[in-house]
């Protein structure tokens, strides 16, 4: 009964990811056409302006405090891990199945980035629910849970904002700028031979016809080498310039800030400073009207995003035999080597004292590595275009494959930490 309730905990909110996926698909068709290439564009301009900052700034400044960001310190170091080991897997995996160029940071950002808003503030409190629960009483269970899903729901979105959200522009970039790369490419080449054609070295011919003088010959034969010498120091120059350039051209503070991110920054500033807690989040506070809209746009995203992904699941399922291994990849990558990784990484921080004996906190730091792909990668895809219909092909097969995987992970989690 035990195994059979923790299912029913673990499954209810992937059938509802599902259920409104496939709404998402029914509303796309074009019988119906409501959310048709112009719609999708705008309603993701919608989350990822409006619905995204909204509920993370709404949601940290209400459940965190200076004292849970000092008590739950190794969660930001958690699911940093989870992003990094996610992106290495990714990388193995585009190089054994030979991912295309354009879907590269689809990959990496499906295998780096896991749901940590919406099924870790589901199933987390779920888990209390139970009067004779495995964690304690069920009021105080429930507000630790809040707690802690909240904290993970925002730390996922500055690593996605920030970390995949770059990750995904930069191989876009990538991808538009093949053809100019080619071009450039010819152009080094060109100026290279150009080099080679002036190099002086050819004057030692005319020195075999006056050999008299090998003074002469000598300084000729010095200034072959300086020039030289000046022509690879000023190609080395070129080079650094052109890397700073790039480089420049990468680092754009209003994409790294992405929208999500400065509600990130804002959440937090609101709930750790006291004095902004009593104006704004506090029931009785005088600016609480502000928190309270905030938190009714927030709950637009999570749907908003699922609709997304069904309705760009209409173009995936055209080449959906082609995407096979990579839908079996990443499944493999979240499912198996992810879940196997973060085991050993928590129970060897609790082993050497680097999380507190919680084990409603350590059951959600072991969720974190079990989790399906983001389902903001739907949001970050549409964006950049390219890869939209892939993207949903492999949002429906990992959230099919979760709602047996995560139910199955949750059950030896609760026994793991409890044991």
């Amino acid at each position: 009964m035990e195994f059979w309730n923790l299912f029913m905990v673990a499954l209810m909110p992937v059938v509802k990811v599902l259920l409104i996926t496939a709404l998402g698909t029914i509303l796309a068709i074009q019988r119906f056409g409501i959310l048709g290439d112009t719609a999708r564009k705008n309603l993701n301009h919608m989350v990822f302006y409006v619905f995204g900052p909204a509920i993370v700034c709404s949601s940290l400044a209400k459940t965190i405090t200076l004292k849970n960001v000092v008590i739950l310190w190794f969660m930001p170091v958690n699911v940093l891990l989870t992003f990094l080991i996610g992106t290495a897997l990714g990388w193995l995996l585009i190089k054994i199945i030979r991912v295309p160029l354009h879907l590269h940071g689809l990959v990496l950002g499906c295998c780096a980035a896991g749901n940590l808003g919406n099924l870790p503030l589901i199933i987390v409190p779920a888990v209390c629910k139970k009067r004779n629960n495995s964690f304690g009483d069920v009021d105080v269970c429930k507000k630790n849970a809040l707690a802690y899903a909240s904290l993970s729901m925002a730390l996922g979105s500055i690593y996605i904002w920030s970390y995949v959200y770059n990750i995904v522009r930069i191989y876009s970039s990538k991808v538009s700028s093949v053809d100019d790369s080619k071009v450039k490419a010819v152009i080094i080449a060109t100026e290279n031979d150009d080099i080679d054609s002036e190099n002086p070295s050819k004057l030692v011919t005319v020195d075999d016809k006056s050999q008299t003088n090998d003074h002469v010959k000598q300084l000729e034969i010095e200034s072959v080498v300086s020039h030289q010498q000046i022509a690879k120091i000023s190609s080395t120059k070129q080079k650094i310039r052109n890397q700073i350039k790039v480089l420049a051209e990468k680092i754009n503070l209003k994409v790294l800030f992405a929208p999500a991110t400065i509600g990130t920054i804002i959440g937090l500033i609101i709930g750790i400073v006291p004095q902004f807690r009593k104006v704004l989040v506090d029931e009785n506070a005088p600016l609480f009207v502000i928190q309270d809209s905030l938190v009714m746009l927030g709950d637009a995203a999570i749907p908003a995003m699922t609709l997304l992904v069904g309705a760009n699941l209409v173009k995936g399922l055209e080449g959906v035999r082609k995407q096979l291994p990579l839908v079996i990849g990443i499944t493999i990558v979240r499912f198996i080597a992810l879940p196997a990784i973060g085991i050993g990484i928590v129970k060897g921080a609790t082993h050497f004292g680097l999380i507190h004996h919680d084990p409603l906190y350590q059951f959600l730091l072991l969720l974190q590595f079990a989790l399906p792909p983001a389902v903001a990668m739907s949001t970050m895809v549409q964006l950049f275009g390219g890869g939209e219909g892939e993207c949903s092909v492999i949002m429906l097969a990992t959230y099919s494959c979760a709602a047996v995987s995560l139910t199955l992970w949750c059950t030896f989690f609760v026994w793991l930490v409890l044991s």
